[in-house]
């Protein structure tokens, strides 16, 4: 494993992330030449809270692309934990705080399905979790019939709430968001579980070899990303106020392009979760920029795929340099 954080770079930016924060910078000072409104509190606090659901997503996808694989998964396994929380707590009157872990439990449940076709099958990642985004996106629509689920309990919409700093409000989503990623970065760069995860990302035959059970280290990221997915869910209800049974459509390709983004390789084994986290913000910078400037949501698509191409290949040529 290699630690991937030269000397004289603060804790947590390394140089596969420095690029990444630097494109923020830039963005964020051409975005503020064009609107007058981008640098004022109330729309950074926008834009937290409009990267909070895919910033939590890619914490579980960085996760599983530190050891070589990707989830397509992610955000249908998302759509269904919100519906099954807000159909539990409407329809079916179960307490909400059960609805809730409810919701929890089946995403970890796909985690947990996704890790065993992985690990004890030898499927690939991708067919695995592109099989099990069909599913959870069938289960989502036959068990809400489609229909949005409105009047939710406030423990539900609780993380949509905002508190005052300086007269600006943020939502509690934010907060718990960056607490996720404080504790995604001490365990990937303080344990030993975090630096099995690279090791196995790495060269996995090496890692078993020398005593590391890889298949339980797999079998525990993908686990704990179908975890992260259930929170995002939570997430997504408390900010939209209703369980929609239609979340989660671009949410996968989203988290991918954030985690890419954030300097983490497809190859597995190098990056780091901050860069991440960079990368949600790069793509919520540009997207909200390019609304106040009146600019058609389709080009914001186009230059969200342009970026990611743009990561890939710097990815792609930084491998090819090493060698």
């Amino acid at each position: 494993m290699t630690s991937d954080h030269p000397r004289g770079l603060p804790a947590g930016l390394t140089l596969a992330s420095l690029g990444p924060f630097i494109a923020l910078l830039i963005a964020c000072a051409f975005f503020a030449t064009q609107s007058p409104i981008f640098l004022t509190g109330g729309n950074f606090s926008l834009i937290l809270q409009q990267v909070a659901v895919v910033g939590v997503i890619a914490i579980g996808q960085t996760l599983v692309i530190l050891t070589a694989g990707i989830d397509l998964s992610c955000g249908m396994v998302m759509s269904l934990g919100g519906i099954l929380m807000t159909k539990l707590a409407v329809s079916s009157g179960l307490p909400p705080p059960l609805a809730v872990l409810a919701g929890l439990a089946v995403t970890t449940l796909f985690g947990l399905a996704n890790g065993l076709l992985v690990t004890r099958i030898k499927l690939p990642s991708f067919i695995v979790t592109l099989g099990t985004m069909n599913i959870a996106f069938a289960i989502t629509q036959l068990y809400s019939e489609s229909q949005t689920i409105t009047d939710l309990p406030p423990l539900l919409t609780a993380l949509g709430n905002t508190f005052s700093i300086g007269g600006t409000e943020f939502a509690w989503g934010t907060v718990l968001m960056l607490a996720l990623y404080g504790v995604a970065w001490f365990v990937l760069r303080e344990t030993g579980a975090g630096r099995h995860v690279y090791a196995v990302g790495n060269n996995p035959e090496a890692t078993r070899l020398v005593g590391i059970p890889t298949q339980r280290v797999l079998l525990g990221v993908y686990v704990t990303a179908g975890f992260c997915y259930g929170l995002a869910s939570l997430l997504s209800v408390s900010r939209t106020g209703v369980g929609d049974p239609n979340a989660g459509q671009t949410e996968n390709l989203d988290a991918i392009t954030a985690v890419v983004l954030g300097g983490t390789s497809l190859f597995g084994g190098r990056g780091v979760i901050i860069g991440s986290l960079i990368g949600a913000l790069v793509v919520g910078v540009f997207r909200n920029g390019l609304t106040l400037m009146g600019v058609s949501s389709i080009y914001q698509v186009l230059v969200t795929g342009v970026l990611v191409i743009l990561a890939v290949a710097a990815d792609q040529l930084s491998r090819r340099g090493a060698r």
